[in-house]
Order: C-alpha cells, then sequence, then structure tokens
C-alpha cells in the first residue's frame, strides 16, 4: 500500500484476450471472459472475470491500485494471480474509482469524489457484485488496504462471504502499534500523490485512520468466526517512495506490520499463515504462485 507501481505493461493485454467482451449500462451477461463496464446506479464500475466454477473469487486491490495489478507478468515463468485463479473457479477483479496501473494507465471506472470513506467501498463493491450476478457467497482475496475493505465486507454482510486470503493486508491497530509520532509521519509519506500524478484530481484518497476505526468497531461486532482465511505476509521490507519524512522510521514501521500480520492470524481459530520469504509488500507480483495456492486451499475449504 506504500506506493503505487510505476509501469507494468504486460498487464495490458488482458483486452486482447480472445472472448473477452465489452458491455454498454443496464442488465449485462457477465458469464465466460468478460471485461467492461458495470452501471451500479448512475455510475460504471469496470470488471473483469475469468474461469468457472464455484465459489466465485473477488480480488480486492490495495490502495491506488487497480484490477490489472492481479495480472501483471513480472516473470514469464510465473502465473499471474488471476489467470492462476481462473484454472480452478471462477475470479473477478475491478477498478476502484481513482485507481492505476501507472501513471498512463488510470481507472477505467467513473470518478467519484474523494476522499472516501470504507464503508462507501464496501458498498460500491456490493452493488458491483448484485448487478453483475456475480455468485454468492463469494472468497475475497485482497491486498493491502483492500484486506481492511474485504474484512468489513464480511462484517457487513456475512451470509456473502465464505473465506478471506489477506496477502500483506493492513490491520486497524497500526495507528496505535505505531505511536502518533510515527504514525503522523506515516501519514505524511503515503498521502502525496505519486511522481506523474499530480493533476489527477479523482486519485484515490482514504483517510487511514478513519477507516482503521471503523474497522475494529465492525470487528468487535461482527468477528469472522470460523470463517475459512488465510493470512500471507511479506519477510521484507516494503519500498518507500522518495518523499521520505525525516521522523519516519522504516524498522518502526516494519515492527508495527508485522504485530499487525500475527493480529491477523489470530482472527480465526484456524488459520493458514504464510510468509512469502521472497517479497516485499508486492506479494503479488513477486511470488504469486503463493497467493493462489492459499486461495486454493480457502476455495477448497469451502467447497468441502
Amino acid at each position: 500500500m506504500l506506493r503505487p507501481l510505476r509501469r507494468f505493461a504486460s498487464a495490458l493485454t488482458l483486452s486482447a484476450v480472445v472472448g473477452i467482451s465489452s458491455a454498454c449500462a443496464g442488465v449485462v451477461d457477465t458469464t465466460g471472459n468478460y471485461a467492461g463496464e458495470i452501471d451500479i446506479g448512475g455510475r460504471r464500475l469496470y470488471l473483469e472475470c475469468r474461469g468457472t466454477g464455484t465459489p466465485t473469487v473477488i480480488l480486492i486491490s490495495g490502495y491506488r491500485n487497480d484490477a490489472d495489478i492481479w495480472s501483471v507478468d513480472l516473470d514469464p515463468e510465473k502465473t499471474p494471480v488471476l489467470q492462476g485463479i481462473a484454472r480452478f473457479t471462477r475470479v473477478c477483479a475491478y477498478d476502484r474509482p481513482g485507481t492505476i496501473l501507472d501513471r498512463d494507465h488510470q481507472s477505467r471506472s467513473d470518478p467519484v469524489a474523494m476522499p472516501r470513506t470504507a464503508e462507501a467501498v464496501v458498498e460500491e463493491l456490493h452493488a458491483l457484485v448484485t448487478t453483475a450476478g456475480l455468485a454468492r457467497p463469494n472468497v475475497l482475496v485482497a491486498h493491502s488496504l483492500g484486506g481492511l475493505f474485504a474484512r468489513l465486507y464480511a462484517s457487513t454482510y456475512p451470509s456473502e462471504v465464505a473465506g478471506l486470503v489477506l496477502v500483506d493486508a493492513w490491520q486497524e491497530d497500526l495507528p496505535e502499534l505505531l505511536g502518533p509520532e510515527q504514525w503522523n509521519a506515516y501519514v505524511e509519506l503515503s498521502t502525496p500523490p505519486p511522481p506523474g500524478l499530480e493533476t489527477y484530481a479523482g486519485l484515490e484518497m482514504v483517510d487511514f485512520a478513519a477507516a482503521s476505526a471503523t474497522m475494529r468497531d465492525a470487528a468487535a461486532a461482527h468477528p469472522l468466526g470460523d470463517l475459512p482465511l488465510a493470512v500471507i505476509s511479506r519477510n521484507k521490507p516494503a519500498a518507500l517512495p522518495p518523499n521520505v519524512p525525516e521522523a519516519f522510521s522504516a524498522g518502526a514501521f516494519e515492527a508495527a506490520w508485522q504485530a499487525g500480520q500475527n493480529r491477523l492470524a489470530a482472527l480465526v481459530p484456524s488459520v493458514q499463515r504464510v510468509t512469502a520469504e521472497d517479497s516485499a509488500h508486492y506479494i503479488q507480483l513477486t511470488e504469486p504462485e503463493l497467493v493462489i495456492d492459499a486461495t486454493r486451499w480457502v476455495v477448497e475449504t469451502v467447497r468441502k
């Protein structure tokens, strides 16, 4: 979640897949290989789906990342996450408004006013799932701040979520784990637009502290119970943008982040815990097989 990626043009080959369709607003057929816009009531969201079978997996990207982050091909010998999951079940990814793959490829969804609340993101996803007619309950696979959105979705619509895979996900106690000085430095670091996107007026903005407080209340009111859960955590420090404040301590941040990962792993009695030994924050790019395997485990658990 620390920064959007600069450029991964290979992901843009998605639109050339044979059989992919594009849809206008209104009722659409999202079966088969699908990529197009879904009208959720006055505005449109970009959705891509592949594969067959249930449960349907929904990929939720991290802060300011669009759907293509799940299909980037950094290593030709490794299968990207979306394509890998499509081999054993239905899988969909979508663009939140204001997200990007890089500065030349901005969200394919209609813009909305920023900043946004976590509740608004959850309601938007629910409208998309409903309007697109995606089979429920779903398995949610979520990266970074997307992990908070996924858990809030599960708390808000518990009967519609069958399992979770959290990929180096945001944990709501991070502001407290960091302490006021380090938290303020982190907000200063993560708020500005990435280089080249200073004029992107619709760039995604979320109040991390408010979203964390919302998640804390929701987790207390609606715990996950025995929901199948996989938690994948990084082993290497996250890459930092160039505007690191003098007060920011990378060591303190990593310690707080790992403490948060331990708390995520304690959310349910039985969890599949995975450490991505060769990865920093973007595990789905450097070790996509870990995400695919964890998702397969959750999907098979749900099917049983």
